[in-house]
C-alpha cells in the first residue's frame, strides 16, 4: 500500500512516513495493518496533546469502514483505528491538526509573555503583512530584541516544541514553515502559539507542565521574518480547522486592548 502525505496548513503538517531534516516535525505518522483481517489505517499522535486527523484517499475511494474521508481524534501519544481498508493498493492522505475539535475557551487574562517592558506592537490583529487567515488573525507580532526571555502567559502542558531551525527573513517563503515555536495546550482546550523562537531557544519539553510567568524560551527571528519579534496567538480546533480567537491580556502599562481595525494596540 502506498502512503501519500500533504501539509494540512501551517503548524498543521500532515505526515506519512516522516520529516527531514528541513522540515518541520511530524504532528503524527499513519501506520497500515494487516492482522489477518484485511489493511487497518491507524494514525499514531507524536504530540503531547490531541490532534483531529482525517484520512482520505488520493483518487477513487475504496471501500472502507467507516467510509473515507474519516474522521478522527487521538489523544496525546496515542494511537487510533481510523478505517479498515478494503483494498490493499489504495493510496491514502493523512490530513493532521492539532487541538480537540470539541475545545470550549475560557474568558481568560494573558500575562505578558516576554521578560522586558518594553511594549512595541509590530503587526496586530488582522495585519496585512500575514495575519490574514484564520491560524493568524488574532495574532499579535510584539517586537522584540533577539535573547528576549519568553515566558508563558498562562498555565498549561507544553504539547509541541520545535527549535531546530536557524534560518530566518523574507527572502525565500521556504522560510514560513521553518519558525522555531513552543505551543502550550491549556486546560480548557486552547492552545499558545509562541513563534520565531531563537535556535536551540526553547526552556521546556514536550509533555512538561507549566506555570504562568515561567521562562519557557528565547525570542529570535526564524522563518519567514520581517524582524525580531515574538509572534504570539491562542488558537484552537475549530473541526480540521485551526483558528485563532481574540484574547485579553495584561501588559507591561496595565490592560492591553487589541483591536482588528487599529490592526495594533489600543
Amino acid at each position: 500500500m502506498v502512503i501519500a502525505a500533504l501539509p494540512a496548513g501551517a503548524g498543521a503538517a500532515a505526515t506519512g512516513a516522516g520529516a527531514g531534516e528541513g522540515d518541520p516535525a511530524p504532528l503524527a505518522r499513519l501506520e497500515i495493518l494487516d492482522r489477518g483481517a484485511g489493511p487497518e489505517a491507524w494514525a499514531e499522535n507524536l504530540l503531547a496533546g490531541p490532534v483531529e486527523v482525517l484520512l482520505r484517499a488520493i483518487g477513487a475511494a475504496p471501500p472502507a469502514a467507516p467510509a473515507l474521508p474519516a474522521r478522527a481524534t487521538v489523544p496525546a501519544r496515542a494511537r487510533v483505528l481510523v478505517s479498515r481498508i478494503g483494498r490493499a493498493d489504495a493510496q491514502l492522505v493523512l490530513e493532521v491538526v492539532p487541538g480537540h475539535p470539541g475545545a470550549r475557551p475560557l474568558d481568560v487574562e494573558y500575562a505578558w509573555p516576554l521578560g522586558s517592558h518594553a511594549l512595541r506592537v509590530s503587526q496586530g490583529w488582522g495585519g496585512a503583512f500575514s495575519h490574514r487567515d484564520d491560524e493568524n488573525r488574532h495574532a499579535v507580532d510584539f517586537a522584540t530584541p533577539e535573547g528576549t526571555p519568553v515566558l508563558a502567559a498562562r498555565e498549561g502542558v507544553v504539547m509541541q516544541v520545535e527549535d531546530r531551525f536557524a534560518g530566518g527573513g523574507l527572502g525565500s517563503t521556504d522560510d514560513t514553515g521553518r519558525a522555531n515555536f513552543v505551543r502550550i495546550l491549556h486546560d480548557d482546550g486552547t492552545m499558545a502559539l509562541y513563534a520565531h523562537l531563537a535556535p536551540a531557544g526553547a526552556r521546556v519539553r514536550a509533555g512538561e507542565r507549566v506555570r504562568r510567568g515561567q521562562r519557557i524560551a528565547t525570542s529570535g527571528n526564524t522563518g519567514y521574518s520581517g524582524g525580531p519579534h515574538l509572534h504570539f496567538a491562542i488558537q484552537a480546533n475549530r473541526g480540521l480547522r485551526l483558528a485563532s480567537i481574540p484574547f485579553r491580556m495584561f501588559g507591561p502599562g496595565g490592560l492591553l486592548r487589541f483591536s482588528e481595525a487599529a490592526n495594533g494596540v489600543e
